[in-house]
């Protein structure tokens, strides 16, 4: 049995569909625990490693201007392991902490979703479109210990941040510094 994949007519493979058919019949245990970066991101880096996998992009984002970012299972796998270090050690976060980045959806979105998955922290996302009543709001509400953000968004984030009483480190994607900001690109 095959099904295409988003459409494409690229099939999945026979192995990870008679994988999620053993689950769905109960032939296979469901982990107690799941992670998408370790249990799924991972192995499939290690298949492709070990060649039982042809390569293929496990991230492929591409820009107006036609700039592209292509990540490989094993480069996102080794990525996101730098990003959740980052966050842990250089942000001071732990399981179970919340982390809002207000992005635009950039590679870096997509890793840091991937870095908290494996770490255990709390990803929450907010759009660019975000006014600084609106940060304020999901500071407060969710708690956060840390937020991210770019050169262009921090303006309106630092705007707030005398009012939010949780928050711990701010890292900013982007070539740019800004006092009292952590920059990702430099911690990788």
């Amino acid at each position: 049995p095959c099904r295409t994949f988003h459409g494409s007519n690229r099939l999945l493979t026979s192995q990870i569909v008679s994988h999620y058919e053993s689950i769905n019949q109960c032939k296979k245990e469901l982990p107690e625990y799941f992670n998408f970066a370790s249990d799924v991101l991972d192995e499939w880096a290690q298949l492709e490693k070990d060649g039982r996998k042809p390569a293929n992009p496990a991230f492929w984002w591409v820009n107006d201007e036609g700039q592209e970012v292509k990540w490989s299972f094993g480069e996102l796998g080794s990525l996101s392991r730098k990003a959740a270090n980052v966050l842990c050690e250089a942000c001071g976060l732990q399981r179970g902490d919340r982390v809002i980045a207000v992005l635009p959806r950039v590679p870096e979105w997509w890793l840091l979703n991937v870095a908290c998955m494996r770490a255990g922290i709390i990803f929450i996302p907010g759009t660019s479109q975000l006014t600084a009543k609106d940060i304020s709001y999901r500071l407060q509400a969710s708690k956060a210990k840390c937020i991210i953000t770019n050169d262009t968004l921090a303006p309106a984030v630092e705007s707030v941040l005398p009012g939010s009483q949780f928050l711990k480190s701010k890292l900013l994607v982007g070539q740019g510094s800004r006092d009292g900001w952590l920059n990702l690109k430099e911690l990788l």
